[in-house]
């Protein structure tokens, strides 16, 4: 077949020149695993932590060109972020590959007897850690691991995380700054369990992709001191981007009148948040749901949103995903309603926040940020 790893897109996450939806390390780590991916068959492969596809449609169109016919292919991937999934299935429709892939958590089902494994370093060393004790528990007992990044983000300490479950850790070659880690002979496998903190009496669970883990960030600190005392009850408070479910969590406690409904697209994040909320006792009044925003949820049907939106694309500060999530909350939010919002004071959010919520007024300011509110009109 024709593909190219060129067709791949970022759509529908943000698209923009300086957003590459592929990059070298996805090049190197197809080519430094091509030959064990051949050896095993596509039916024990697994991907985790591919951005767009690259890694999955590219070992797909790999083994059809080797003869393996599309409709038997089942690579098993898994992508934290919820626009990676739904970026890797238009991909896959895009270029004929649809039906080869199926996206699945981070667990048993995801590496049972796997035979290769092909991922992206992730930047935290808590949710390598994670990954590869769950690879050793589960994946067969001559797994190999190839997991690659840019140079810039890779550090010694992935080597001796991967040695924790691994008896072998070998380094690829670099080549255009990017750099593939290669592991075998699996041991001392476990399962991911989330870690837990105590602030001021509020239980923080966390796997490793979460933002700020178990710790309350200064921003979230700042938001939560700043929130309403006087909350109508009518309809259900949002927590969007809800990360470890502090805000929610903290909400519910503070108020025991009140249903909350908290929703992110990072898929440790949502069982962080699931985990949080259990830990206070609270889960009985919060839902917690992985959405891309606010897509499941009604027009017009919330009175107030808290949100502290995130600032990064992958290892990129980009512009345009706070006011995706601004907009999103003015079509929620019913004329009236308010989203309560922390952001770092340097990014100037204020106008986007006028134009696309409606009148807005600084509740807080520290040295590092602002919190506001923003009323619909």
């Amino acid at each position: 077949m024709s593909f190219s790893l060129d067709a791949i897109r970022r759509w529908p996450d943000i698209e923009s020149p300086d957003l590459p939806a592929i990059d070298a390390a996805d090049r190197l780590i197809l080519d430094e695993s091509a030959v064990a991916r051949a050896g095993v068959g596509e039916s024990k492969l697994v991907v985790i932590g591919d951005g767009y596809g690259a890694l999955t449609l590219g070992a797909a169109a790999a083994a059809v060109e080797r003869g393996t016919d599309a409709a038997a292919l089942d690579i098993r991937v898994h992508q934290d972020p919820l626009t990676g999934e739904q970026a890797l299935a238009a991909n896959a429709e895009r270029v004929g590959l649809a039906g080869t892939c199926r996206s699945l958590p981070l667990s048993a089902e995801l590496v049972g007897g796997a035979g290769v494994v092909v991922m992206r370093l992730p930047r935290s060393l808590e949710a390598l850690r994670e990954t590869a004790g769950l690879i050793a528990a589960h994946a067969s007992p001559d797994v190999e691991v190839y997991a690659g990044g840019r140079l810039k983000h890779m550090t010694l300490a992935m080597n001796d995380v991967l040695r924790e479950h691994f008896d072998t850790v070998d380094v690829s070659h670099a080549r255009q700054k990017s750099r593939v880690l290669i592991a075998r002979g699996p041991h001392d496998g476990c399962d991911p369990q989330p870690r837990r903190a105590v602030h001021d009496g509020l239980v923080v669970c966390a796997f490793g992709e979460t933002f700020a883990g178990t710790s309350i960030d200064i921003g979230t600190r700042l938001l939560l001191e700043s929130l309403p005392v006087d909350i109508p009850s009518d309809d259900a408070v949002v927590d969007m981007a809800c990360g470890s479910g502090v805000v929610a969590a903290w909400l519910a406690r503070r108020h025991p009148e009140l249903r909350v409904y908290a929703t992110d697209q990072s898929a440790a994040a949502v069982a962080s948040a699931r985990a949080t909320v259990e830990a206070n006792g609270v889960g009985d009044r919060i839902t917690v749901e992985r959405d891309d925003a606010l897509s499941l949820v009604p027009d017009a049907s919330a009175t107030l949103i808290a949100l502290n939106p995130p600032f990064h694309l992958g290892g990129a500060i980009h512009e345009g995903i706070a006011p995706r999530l601004f907009a999103d909350a003015a079509r929620v939010l019913r004329p009236g309603g308010e989203l309560w919002t922390v952001w770092n004071s340097t990014l100037f959010y204020r106008p986007a926040l006028e134009r696309l919520v409606g009148p807005t007024r600084q509740v807080a300011r520290n040295a590092k940020f602002t919190v506001t509110a923003s009323v619909k009109g």
